[in-house]
């Protein structure tokens, strides 16, 4: 069945597939409407380049059956908002959302510096490892990957940690997220490195656009 994903800005995505859309990480960096006409939408973690209560709210007004699905310390914070509509999931769990099979892995967000605390982080596996959405963490899912989103450029990584990070999920695509801080200037840079040394189709798509995995 044709999987579609779109690009929006930063480390949002959105996938369709049968008349039916999900919405990951829509955060403070993502357009505003970036989750509405969601079924349902997933969020990583709590930073707010990634968790947007006011575009989540959007999303649900937009469309009454939506529900979101996130980690604990997410859910703790918009539960009485959105009563009935927000599940709490965590790692090893399994769900099926918007028609999408879902598998959550990870559970710690990448070291950021030694004297900040870590939060808690879960990425994404979607329909058996079509899709693999990890958050702020290079987490390796315990599954094969055909098109991993790949955390770019991060106050927590380094290109060589990025490159080492698709030769070790070894997905057949890599497609760029969490790229909001990255310039134009620089992007060449990226590009060149990572499909050269990451052993995977690297590739990149302007916010809005959209493929077909």
């Amino acid at each position: 069945m044709k999987l579609t994903l779109t690009k929006k800005s930063h480390a949002c995505v959105r996938l369709e597939k049968d008349g039916r859309t999900l919405v990951i990480d829509p955060g403070a960096f993502s357009e505003e409407d970036a989750a509405v006409g969601a079924d349902a939408v997933l969020v990583t973690h709590e930073h707010p380049d990634h968790f947007d209560e006011g575009r989540l709210r959007a999303a649900l007004d937009a469309n009454p059956a939506a529900e979101i699905w996130t980690l604990r310390s997410v859910a703790e914070k918009i539960s009485a908002a959105f009563p009935g509509r927000v599940h709490t999931v965590g790692h090893g769990d399994t769900f099926t959302a918007a028609g999408f099979d879902v598998q959550v892995h990870g559970e710690l967000h990448a070291v950021i510096h030694p004297d900040i605390p870590r939060i808690t982080n879960v990425g994404y596996l979607i329909d058996g490892g079509r899709v693999f959405h990890p958050g702020d963490a290079l987490t390796v899912p315990d599954h094969a990957v055909e098109t991993l989103m790949l955390p770019v450029m991060a106050p927590w990584s380094k290109i060589s940690e990025v490159i080492d990070y698709v030769r070790e999920v070894k997905p057949r695509r890599a497609y760029d997220i969490h790229d909001a801080l990255l310039t134009d200037l620089a992007r060449p840079i990226y590009d060149r490195q990572i499909g050269a040394l990451g052993g995977a189709e690297h590739l990149r798509l302007t916010p809005g656009t959209s493929a077909d995995l």
